[in-house]
């Protein structure tokens, strides 16, 4: 398994939007949809702001994989469900990086419904 470089992390861990593109069952990528990223760790998560039925989520779990780009970097992810563990962990995270935007637009990702519609992205 691949990890991500201390580089990788912290560009894609700086840039504001991450563009995220799930897998097709032919190899092919769907068209990027552009979304929050944060960093907690080692590790790079992204939450759908309307909850698990967001269309980008849904084709997200059902391929399990995936390409991202943020901060000039370009890497192929798998998509794994972390579990409610880290959810006040990237609460906080969420609130420290998008808190400028207001709380209107932050709650969208601090929501119980976008708590259960968080992804790890893990490098491949």
């Amino acid at each position: 398994m691949s990890v991500w470089t201390q580089d990788e992390l912290t560009r894609i861990g700086k840039a504001d939007e991450l563009q995220i593109a799930s897998r097709r069952r032919d190899g092919s990528l769907r068209s990027f949809v552009t979304i929050w990223i944060v960093r907690w760790g080692d590790d790079l998560y992204v939450r759908s702001a309307y909850g698990r039925e967001n269309g980008w989520f849904q084709r997200a779990l059902s391929s399990g994989e995936g390409r991202i780009r943020a901060g000039g970097v370009e890497r192929d992810v798998a998509f794994e469900e972390p579990g409610a563990a880290v959810d006040a962990d990237l609460h906080s995270a969420y609130h420290a990086k998008y808190d400028r935007y207001g709380p209107t637009i932050v709650g969208t990702v601090v929501s119980p419904e976008a708590a259960a519609s968080t992804l790890r992205l893990v490098p491949r």
